[in-house]
This record gives structure tokens, sequence and C-alpha cells, in this order.
């Protein structure tokens, strides 16, 4: 059964008992989490996303900038470029998100892995053409990236507005893959006597650097100052 909830004003429908045939992990199904929480966070958390598409017969990923409003997941690019010339045709894409939190060292190369947390979104891209949607959106991918940076930036104006394409996808077609924990060797490989375990991993973010060419005395604001990832703050 589909169920829905309110998010962020919007309603969002997902089926995570009932996975889509595109959303159904095969690989590692226990892995697999289809609850819409666990997918926004991840999404929110991360600083890019990927988006493919088929270009001419030819499959193509493309890195992004991207931000969510309830269910939506908006992200940008120029207008003159083949990815936004296909959206612009409702194309259908493929976005995925990953988040790596820790190298897995097994007892063998095998059993090694990495700790991650991962969503893959299926669904038709649709340009965003009404002005006031468009502004949202560009708001809501600054401030995605730093929040407190729409309102501390000169706006941008009509012939940059017009300079940037925003598409929007709808997240109903989700599903995350996470691993956690410890390496899994094989019984007999407990005894080696060989490191095993997890090196965790973070970004963290150093201090800001001035841009050289500043001409008057800004101190650096608050929120870069203390920068923390999205969903680390």
């Amino acid at each position: 059964m589909t169920t829905a909830r309110r998010s962020e004003g919007r309603v969002w429908r997902v089926t995570p008992s009932e996975p889509t045939s595109r959303t159904r992990v095969k690989r590692l199904p226990e892995r697999a989490i289809h609850d819409e929480d666990v997918i926004t966070a991840i999404v929110d958390e991360a600083l890019i996303c990927h988006v493919g598409f088929i270009h001419d017969g030819y499959p193509v990923v493309i890195p992004t900038i991207h931000a969510r409003s309830g269910d939506t997941l908006y992200f940008h690019g120029s207008p003159a470029s083949r990815m936004l010339l296909d959206m612009k045709q409702g194309a259908e894409v493929c976005i995925t998100v990953t988040l790596v939190d820790g190298l897995v060292m097994a007892r063998a190369p095998f059993h090694s892995s990495m700790n991650y947390r991962s969503v893959v979104i299926f669904g038709a891209a649709r340009f965003v053409d009404d002005p006031a949607e468009k502004e949202t959106a560009f708001r809501l991918v600054t401030e995605h990236v730093a929040p407190g940076r729409w309102e501390d930036s000169r706006l941008p104006t009509a012939k940059e507005t017009k300079g940037t394409a925003i598409l929007a996808v709808s997240m109903a077609e989700a599903s995350a893959k996470v691993r956690s924990g410890p390496p899994e060797d094989d019984a007999e490989d407990y005894d080696l006597p060989l490191w095993a375990g997890v090196v965790p991993l973070r970004m963290v973010a150093d201090p800001p650097i001035n841009d050289p060419a500043l001409r008057v005395d800004v101190g650096v604001p608050g929120y870069l100052s203390d920068y923390k990832r999205p969903g680390q703050r």
C-alpha cells in the first residue's frame, strides 16, 4: 500500500514495503532501506549528486549541486548543456547520492568494503520555468551548501537567473542502501594474525581562506568560520 505523509508542506508518497522494479535492491538486499526519513537524511547531508541519463544513445553521468524540498529534488546546470536540453524533453534520469563513512579492512581483500550510505532516485526531470519556483530552488541550492549565504550575497540578476537552468525530480521512486559496522570475515580467518577493523572517515572544513581580491576589511561570517557539512549542523 502506498503511504502518504506530510513533509515540509508537501505530500510525500513512497512505498516502503513495496519497492518498484527499479528500486528493488538485488545485490545484498539486506542493506536496502525504503524509509523516507533515511532517504531524505542521506540526500540532505550530501553536497553533490550524480545525474545519469541517455544522450544520443550513450549513457552520461554528470555531478551537480542539489537541494531538497519535501519530496522534490532540485538540481541546476547551464541551459546550453546537453543534459539540460534533454531534460526539457522530460528525460528519465537516475540520480545517485553517496556518503562514505569508513574503510572496512577485513582480513581477506574479498571481504574488505566501505561503510557507506547511498540513495538511488528514478524519475522524469521537470524543467522549472515558473519564476517563483525557480527563485525558491535557486535559494534552496545555495542554502543547502551554506545556510545563511543567500541573505549574505549579492542576489542573482535577471541575466544570471536566465543563464541558470533548474530541474526538479520527484523522489517518489527512491531507495537507500547502507552498510555499517565491522568487517565480516570467513570463520576460519578470525584466528589469523592480521589486523582488521574500520577506519572512520569524515569530511571536515579547514579555516576559510580570504579571496586575495578582497577590497574591504570583511570578517569571515560565522556560518563559514564554523562550517559543518549538511546533516551535521
